[in-house]
Protein backbone atom coordinates (compact mmCIF):
# COMPACT_ATOMS: atom_id res chain seq x y z
CA UNK A 1 0.00 0.00 0.00
CA UNK A 2 1.23 3.18 -1.09
CA UNK A 3 1.34 6.07 1.34
CA UNK A 4 0.92 9.75 1.45
CA UNK A 5 4.71 11.33 0.72
CA UNK A 6 7.46 11.59 3.53
CA UNK A 7 11.13 11.78 2.78
CA UNK A 8 13.20 8.86 2.30
CA UNK A 9 17.21 9.11 2.75
CA UNK A 10 19.35 6.35 2.28
CA UNK A 11 21.62 7.00 5.64
CA UNK A 12 25.21 5.41 5.52
CA UNK A 13 27.78 4.64 8.38
CA UNK A 14 29.79 7.72 7.38
CA UNK A 15 26.49 9.74 7.48
CA UNK A 16 23.30 10.28 5.66
CA UNK A 17 22.15 11.04 2.13
CA UNK A 18 18.37 12.47 1.26
CA UNK A 19 16.93 10.24 -1.25
CA UNK A 20 13.15 11.31 -2.19
CA UNK A 21 11.60 7.83 -3.29
CA UNK A 22 7.68 8.92 -3.36
CA UNK A 23 5.45 7.45 0.08
CA UNK A 24 2.10 4.58 2.55
CA UNK A 25 0.65 4.45 5.04
CA UNK A 26 -0.54 7.65 6.88
CA UNK A 27 -4.19 9.74 5.39
CA UNK A 28 -1.87 13.28 6.07
CA UNK A 29 1.21 13.94 3.80
CA UNK A 30 4.05 15.46 6.01
CA UNK A 31 4.69 19.36 6.19
CA UNK A 32 8.11 20.47 5.93
CA UNK A 33 10.28 22.81 3.10
CA UNK A 34 11.47 19.85 1.31
CA UNK A 35 14.68 20.32 2.47
CA UNK A 36 17.36 17.86 3.76
CA UNK A 37 15.88 16.44 7.15
CA UNK A 38 18.43 17.23 10.29
CA UNK A 39 18.76 13.72 10.90
CA UNK A 40 21.71 14.57 13.61
CA UNK A 41 19.94 17.07 15.16
CA UNK A 42 17.34 14.10 15.85
CA UNK A 43 16.63 13.64 19.30
CA UNK A 44 15.01 9.99 19.93
CA UNK A 45 12.11 9.58 22.25
CA UNK A 46 10.90 6.24 22.42
CA UNK A 47 10.63 3.32 20.31
CA UNK A 48 7.74 3.05 18.42
CA UNK A 49 7.88 -0.13 17.32
CA UNK A 50 10.75 -2.71 16.08
CA UNK A 51 10.49 -5.66 14.04
CA UNK A 52 13.01 -8.73 14.40
CA UNK A 53 12.00 -10.39 11.25
CA UNK A 54 11.88 -7.41 9.19
CA UNK A 55 15.03 -5.48 10.85
CA UNK A 56 13.15 -2.39 11.32
CA UNK A 57 12.55 -0.25 14.01
CA UNK A 58 10.36 2.95 13.94
CA UNK A 59 10.95 5.56 16.18
CA UNK A 60 9.38 8.98 17.61
CA UNK A 61 12.20 12.00 17.21
CA UNK A 62 12.37 15.30 17.96
CA UNK A 63 13.76 18.42 16.28
CA UNK A 64 14.21 21.64 17.66
CA UNK A 65 13.62 24.09 15.13
CA UNK A 66 15.06 27.55 14.40
CA UNK A 67 12.50 29.50 17.07
CA UNK A 68 12.99 26.87 19.95
CA UNK A 69 9.99 25.08 19.44
CA UNK A 70 10.65 21.04 19.28
CA UNK A 71 9.06 19.14 16.03
CA UNK A 72 7.81 15.80 16.32
CA UNK A 73 9.37 13.50 13.81
CA UNK A 74 8.68 9.78 12.46
CA UNK A 75 12.43 8.01 11.88
CA UNK A 76 11.67 4.29 10.13
CA UNK A 77 15.26 2.34 9.86
CA UNK A 78 15.12 -0.78 7.75
CA UNK A 79 17.98 -2.90 6.62
CA UNK A 80 18.15 -2.76 2.65
CA UNK A 81 17.81 -6.02 1.11
CA UNK A 82 21.35 -7.44 0.10
CA UNK A 83 22.09 -7.02 -3.71
CA UNK A 84 23.61 -9.89 -5.75
CA UNK A 85 25.39 -7.71 -7.81
CA UNK A 86 27.72 -6.20 -4.69
CA UNK A 87 28.12 -9.47 -2.57
CA UNK A 88 31.10 -9.93 -4.33
CA UNK A 89 32.14 -6.56 -3.13
CA UNK A 90 30.95 -7.35 0.53
CA UNK A 91 32.75 -10.15 1.14
CA UNK A 92 36.15 -9.09 -0.43
CA UNK A 93 36.83 -5.10 -0.37
CA UNK A 94 37.66 -4.21 3.34
CA UNK A 95 35.14 -6.37 5.40
CA UNK A 96 36.26 -7.11 8.75
CA UNK A 97 35.42 -10.16 10.22
CA UNK A 98 35.09 -10.72 14.22
CA UNK A 99 35.02 -14.42 15.38
CA UNK A 100 32.08 -14.65 17.97
CA UNK A 101 32.19 -18.61 18.20
CA UNK A 102 33.53 -21.54 16.79
CA UNK A 103 32.15 -24.99 17.63
CA UNK A 104 34.25 -27.89 15.25
CA UNK A 105 33.27 -27.01 11.66
CA UNK A 106 30.75 -24.76 12.53
CA UNK A 107 31.54 -20.76 13.82
CA UNK A 108 29.96 -17.58 13.65
CA UNK A 109 31.09 -13.54 12.74
CA UNK A 110 30.20 -10.39 12.93
CA UNK A 111 30.90 -8.84 9.66
CA UNK A 112 31.74 -5.28 9.23
CA UNK A 113 31.12 -4.00 5.64
CA UNK A 114 32.91 -0.49 4.13
CA UNK A 115 30.06 2.29 4.48
CA UNK A 116 29.16 1.90 0.84
CA UNK A 117 28.22 -1.38 1.63
CA UNK A 118 26.28 -1.00 4.83
CA UNK A 119 23.11 0.82 3.93
CA UNK A 120 20.01 1.44 6.56
CA UNK A 121 16.76 2.89 4.28
CA UNK A 122 15.47 5.85 6.61
CA UNK A 123 11.62 7.23 5.80
CA UNK A 124 10.98 10.51 7.39
CA UNK A 125 7.94 11.60 8.57
CA UNK A 126 8.54 15.15 9.47
CA UNK A 127 6.54 17.19 10.78
CA UNK A 128 4.88 14.19 12.60
CA UNK A 129 1.44 14.41 13.96
CA UNK A 130 -0.18 12.79 16.79
CA UNK A 131 -1.72 10.68 14.07
CA UNK A 132 1.20 9.78 12.51
CA UNK A 133 2.65 8.75 16.13
CA UNK A 134 -0.01 6.95 17.19
CA UNK A 135 -0.22 5.42 13.37
CA UNK A 136 3.18 3.57 13.74
CA UNK A 137 3.12 2.71 17.30
CA UNK A 138 2.42 -0.96 18.41
CA UNK A 139 -1.28 -1.72 19.35
CA UNK A 140 -3.36 -4.16 19.91
CA UNK A 141 -5.38 -5.12 16.71
CA UNK A 142 -8.99 -6.64 15.97
CA UNK A 143 -11.02 -8.01 13.42
CA UNK A 144 -13.66 -6.77 11.71
CA UNK A 145 -16.82 -8.57 9.76
CA UNK A 146 -18.31 -5.61 7.77
CA UNK A 147 -21.72 -6.45 5.86
CA UNK A 148 -22.99 -4.32 2.89
CA UNK A 149 -25.13 -2.55 5.42
CA UNK A 150 -22.12 -2.23 7.98
CA UNK A 151 -20.50 -0.36 5.01
CA UNK A 152 -23.18 1.59 4.43
CA UNK A 153 -24.94 2.61 8.24
CA UNK A 154 -21.20 2.94 10.04
CA UNK A 155 -18.14 3.21 7.31
CA UNK A 156 -19.41 5.61 4.94
CA UNK A 157 -20.30 7.91 6.94
CA UNK A 158 -17.11 8.11 8.55
CA UNK A 159 -14.79 8.13 5.76
CA UNK A 160 -17.29 10.99 4.64
CA UNK A 161 -16.73 12.71 8.11
CA UNK A 162 -12.82 12.14 7.73
CA UNK A 163 -10.98 15.37 5.96
CA UNK A 164 -8.73 12.95 4.49
CA UNK A 165 -6.05 14.89 2.24
CA UNK A 166 -5.00 13.24 -0.74
CA UNK A 167 -3.18 16.01 -2.71
CA UNK A 168 -0.60 13.93 -3.34
CA UNK A 169 -2.07 11.34 -5.38
CA UNK A 170 -3.24 14.26 -7.78
CA UNK A 171 -0.56 15.73 -8.07
CA UNK A 172 0.95 12.60 -9.42
CA UNK A 173 -2.07 12.06 -11.52
CA UNK A 174 -1.18 16.16 -12.79
CA UNK A 175 2.18 15.20 -12.99
CA UNK A 176 3.25 17.92 -10.51
CA UNK A 177 5.18 15.84 -8.44
CA UNK A 178 7.36 12.26 -8.80
CA UNK A 179 6.42 12.55 -13.17
CA UNK A 180 10.25 11.11 -13.49
CA UNK A 181 8.93 7.77 -11.89
CA UNK A 182 6.44 7.26 -13.69
CA UNK A 183 7.13 3.21 -15.13
CA UNK A 184 3.43 3.36 -17.57
CA UNK A 185 0.20 5.59 -18.30
CA UNK A 186 -2.70 4.92 -19.83
CA UNK A 187 -3.93 8.08 -19.99
CA UNK A 188 -8.07 7.53 -20.26
CA UNK A 189 -9.95 9.70 -17.90
CA UNK A 190 -11.97 6.62 -17.55
CA UNK A 191 -10.27 3.94 -17.97
CA UNK A 192 -6.46 4.90 -17.17
CA UNK A 193 -4.28 4.98 -14.32
CA UNK A 194 -0.42 5.96 -13.67
CA UNK A 195 1.46 2.63 -12.81
CA UNK A 196 4.84 4.28 -10.09
CA UNK A 197 7.25 2.51 -7.81
CA UNK A 198 5.65 2.65 -4.05
CA UNK A 199 8.40 4.23 -1.85
CA UNK A 200 9.30 1.08 0.28
CA UNK A 201 11.01 0.08 -2.94
CA UNK A 202 14.53 1.12 -3.82
CA UNK A 203 14.75 -0.17 -7.33
CA UNK A 204 18.15 -2.18 -6.68
CA UNK A 205 16.69 -5.21 -6.55
CA UNK A 206 13.34 -7.01 -7.49
CA UNK A 207 13.14 -9.41 -4.53
CA UNK A 208 10.73 -6.94 -2.89
CA UNK A 209 9.76 -5.34 -6.42
CA UNK A 210 6.72 -2.93 -5.47
CA UNK A 211 4.94 -0.82 -7.64
CA UNK A 212 1.21 1.29 -7.20
CA UNK A 213 -1.07 1.47 -10.06
CA UNK A 214 -3.33 4.68 -9.31
CA UNK A 215 -6.43 5.30 -11.49
CA UNK A 216 -6.96 8.95 -13.07
CA UNK A 217 -10.78 8.52 -12.86
CA UNK A 218 -11.89 9.88 -9.49
CA UNK A 219 -14.37 9.43 -7.06
CA UNK A 220 -13.91 5.47 -6.65
CA UNK A 221 -12.96 5.04 -3.27
CA UNK A 222 -12.14 1.85 -2.67
CA UNK A 223 -12.75 -2.11 -3.58
CA UNK A 224 -16.90 -1.24 -1.69
CA UNK A 225 -17.50 1.15 -4.59
CA UNK A 226 -16.76 -1.46 -7.74
CA UNK A 227 -19.37 -2.57 -9.98
CA UNK A 228 -19.00 -3.63 -13.31
CA UNK A 229 -18.98 -0.48 -14.91
CA UNK A 230 -14.86 -1.11 -13.88
CA UNK A 231 -14.17 -3.98 -15.48
CA UNK A 232 -12.36 -2.24 -18.69
CA UNK A 233 -10.10 0.01 -15.52
CA UNK A 234 -9.54 -3.01 -13.70
CA UNK A 235 -8.92 -4.91 -16.84
CA UNK A 236 -6.42 -2.22 -17.90
CA UNK A 237 -4.92 -2.38 -14.77
CA UNK A 238 -4.16 -5.61 -14.34
CA UNK A 239 -2.77 -6.08 -18.26
CA UNK A 240 -1.07 -3.35 -19.10
CA UNK A 241 0.80 -3.10 -15.44
CA UNK A 242 2.16 -6.64 -16.09
CA UNK A 243 3.24 -5.57 -19.47
CA UNK A 244 5.03 -2.97 -18.88
CA UNK A 245 6.68 -4.43 -15.08
CA UNK A 246 7.67 -7.39 -17.73
CA UNK A 247 9.00 -4.82 -20.01
CA UNK A 248 11.12 -2.40 -17.80
CA UNK A 249 11.92 -5.16 -14.96
CA UNK A 250 11.84 -8.65 -16.80
CA UNK A 251 9.29 -9.90 -14.05
CA UNK A 252 6.78 -12.06 -15.38
CA UNK A 253 2.77 -11.64 -14.38
CA UNK A 254 3.14 -15.18 -12.77
CA UNK A 255 6.12 -13.83 -10.47
CA UNK A 256 3.53 -10.75 -9.42
CA UNK A 257 1.09 -10.70 -6.24
CA UNK A 258 -1.29 -7.90 -7.48
CA UNK A 259 -4.00 -6.49 -5.33
CA UNK A 260 -6.43 -4.18 -3.60
CA UNK A 261 -6.40 -3.40 0.20
CA UNK A 262 -9.69 -3.12 2.06
CA UNK A 263 -9.61 -1.36 3.90
CA UNK A 264 -7.33 0.80 1.99
CA UNK A 265 -4.53 3.50 3.62
CA UNK A 266 -6.16 6.59 1.56
CA UNK A 267 -9.48 6.93 -0.29
CA UNK A 268 -9.16 6.54 -4.43
CA UNK A 269 -8.43 3.43 -5.88
CA UNK A 270 -4.95 1.94 -6.22
CA UNK A 271 -3.65 -1.54 -7.02
CA UNK A 272 -0.54 -3.15 -5.54
CA UNK A 273 1.97 -4.92 -7.87
CA UNK A 274 4.46 -6.84 -5.61
CA UNK A 275 7.32 -9.37 -6.58
CA UNK A 276 5.36 -12.80 -5.44
CA UNK A 277 8.19 -13.81 -3.40
CA UNK A 278 8.21 -10.92 -0.94
CA UNK A 279 5.96 -11.21 2.15
CA UNK A 280 4.78 -6.96 1.37
CA UNK A 281 3.13 -5.30 4.24
CA UNK A 282 -0.36 -5.59 3.49
CA UNK A 283 -0.70 -8.92 1.97
CA UNK A 284 -2.19 -10.64 4.62
CA UNK A 285 -5.79 -12.46 3.61
CA UNK A 286 -7.73 -9.94 6.15
CA UNK A 287 -6.70 -7.37 3.64
CA UNK A 288 -5.66 -8.09 0.33
CA UNK A 289 -8.33 -9.37 -2.87
CA UNK A 290 -6.23 -10.40 -5.65
CA UNK A 291 -7.27 -8.17 -8.55
CA UNK A 292 -8.06 -11.29 -10.98
CA UNK A 293 -10.34 -12.22 -8.05
CA UNK A 294 -12.28 -8.67 -7.92
CA UNK A 295 -12.74 -8.78 -11.50
CA UNK A 296 -14.81 -12.72 -11.52
CA UNK A 297 -16.25 -11.73 -9.02
CA UNK A 298 -18.23 -8.65 -10.40
CA UNK A 299 -18.11 -10.30 -13.85
CA UNK A 300 -20.40 -12.74 -11.93
CA UNK A 301 -21.83 -10.03 -10.00
CA UNK A 302 -21.80 -6.73 -10.67
CA UNK A 303 -22.79 -5.39 -7.06
CA UNK A 304 -20.46 -8.16 -5.63
CA UNK A 305 -18.79 -5.36 -3.61
CA UNK A 306 -21.86 -3.59 -2.33
CA UNK A 307 -23.41 -7.15 -0.32
CA UNK A 308 -20.65 -9.06 0.41
CA UNK A 309 -19.01 -9.22 4.02
CA UNK A 310 -15.49 -8.21 4.03
CA UNK A 311 -12.88 -8.50 6.75
CA UNK A 312 -10.42 -6.16 8.12
CA UNK A 313 -8.18 -5.35 10.82
CA UNK A 314 -8.49 -2.35 12.90
CA UNK A 315 -6.26 -0.89 15.35
CA UNK A 316 -7.40 -0.49 18.75
CA UNK A 317 -6.76 3.52 18.98
CA UNK A 318 -8.85 4.14 15.26
CA UNK A 319 -11.88 6.03 15.57
CA UNK A 320 -13.65 3.70 12.71
CA UNK A 321 -13.39 0.48 15.43
CA UNK A 322 -15.32 2.78 18.09
CA UNK A 323 -18.05 3.66 15.90
CA UNK A 324 -18.53 -0.21 14.98
CA UNK A 325 -18.51 -0.88 18.89
CA UNK A 326 -20.98 1.96 19.29
CA UNK A 327 -23.15 0.37 16.74
CA UNK A 328 -22.46 -3.04 18.31
CA UNK A 329 -20.63 -4.53 15.24
CA UNK A 330 -17.47 -5.18 17.63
Amino acid sequence: MRTPPAVTVMAEATGAKRKREGSEESAEPPGGDGGSFPLAELCVRRVLRESARDKAIFLHGQVNGASGDAKDAVVILEKTPFQEEMISDLLKKHTRLKLQMSNDIYSTYHLYPPPQLSEIKTTVVYPATEKHLQKYLRQEVYLIRETGEDYKNVTLPFIQSQSFSIQWVYNILEKTAEADRIVHENPDSSNGFVLIPDFKWNQKQLDDLYLIAICHRRGIKSLRDLTAEHLPLLRNILQEGKEAILKRFGVAGSQLRIYLHYQPSYFHLHVHFTALSYDAPGCSVERAHLLADVIDNLELDPQYYQKRTLTFALRADEALLKKFQEAGKA
